[in-house]
């Protein structure tokens, strides 16, 4: 493989996207102990939404000059559908996540989380692909390293409440990045992006008001986690990934978007003083190792 200057930039860019990622879960960790989860949401993806209408304004204008014939807004009525859809994945997602974390390690979390990269292919097989013998090996090493993370050792063979919401979160991930891989495609990344988070944004406000009683002093507590998840988590890092996966080998680019996981256990570890057990740390490797293999392609036989 040819491993020239530019992929190695582009490769560090998405290392550090994966370590503000895996950072990030340390922010809502804390952002969790302030604010409820649909408040917390909210308030991210509007600070997202800002960054990104500025990124889009930026990126459109210098287009315009070049062809001032070019619409603003690239195929809008696809891009209406792409970001409601997507947007209704993210926020499922994202509040999953939220409410998930507050009960468990940032550690598990990032693991958990990550197991997306596994589910995506699997559930590629009710779209007629089919995912092969790695991949079912990948998911059974998986399972065997959820079971090591979260089982091993306790009295009862039962997850937690904020462990299933993990899990059911990694699944609503998997679905949003299907959505996202489906209409990508065909628009503009940091439009979609934009119009994805707008959509979060909006559900989050209805479920805050409807479900949760925020105050400002509260707001205020959690003000350094919300500024880092939505600035430089759903902003900067979604930019860094898009510029960073630009002409990269899709598995070197895979791999180092998984790094997240790792991050965020060390992160959780060195600010928040939080520790795994040697079994549990097997479990997190088990579960790197199906990460990983997931996203390494199979040898097509001729």
């Amino acid at each position: 493989m040819n491993f020239d200057k530019k992929q190695l930039r582009n490769t560090l860019l998405l290392l550090l996207g994966a370590l503000i990622w895996g950072t990030a879960f340390v922010a809502q960790s804390v952002g969790s102990g302030y604010v409820g989860p649909y408040t917390f949401l909210a308030a991210r993806s509007w600070l997202a939404c800002a960054f990104l209408i500025v990124l889009v304004l930026l990126r459109r204008g210098k287009a315009r000059k070049a062809d001032p014939g070019v619409p603003f807004w690239i195929n809008g009525r696809m891009l209406l559908r792409g970001g409601v859809f997507c947007g209704i994945a993210l926020f499922a997602a994202s509040a999953a996540q939220q409410i998930g974390i507050g009960t468990t390690s940032t550690a598990k979390a990032g693991f958990l989380t990550a197991l997306y990269v596994v589910l995506v292919p699997l559930l590629g097989v009710f779209f007629g692909r089919r995912p092969g013998v790695k991949l079912g090996i990948c998911a059974c090493i998986s399972l065997a390293g959820l079971y090591l993370l979260c089982l091993a050792g306790h009295d009862t063979l039962t997850l937690t409440g904020g462990e299933w919401m993990l899990l059911l979160c990694s699944l609503l991930f998997a679905f949003q990045i299907m959505l996202v891989d489906h209409y990508s495609p065909r628009l503009d990344g940091v439009q979609l992006s934009f119009a994805e988070f707008f959509a979060t944004a909006v559900l989050s406000t209805i479920f805050m008001f409807v479900f949760e009683t925020p105050t400002l002093a509260q707001i205020q507590g959690a003000a350094v986690s919300i500024a880092y998840c939505g600035i430089l988590s759903s902003g900067v890092a979604y930019t860094l990934q898009i510029v960073g996966q630009k002409e990269l080998d899709p598995t070197i680019a895979s791999m180092a978007m998984c790094m997240e996981s790792v991050f965020s256990a060390l992160a959780g570890w060195l600010i928040l003083g939080q520790t795994l057990s040697g079994v549990e740390l097997a479990g997190c490797a088990l579960m790197f190792a199906a990460i990983i293999g997931a996203q390494i392609p199979e040898k097509v036989r001729s």
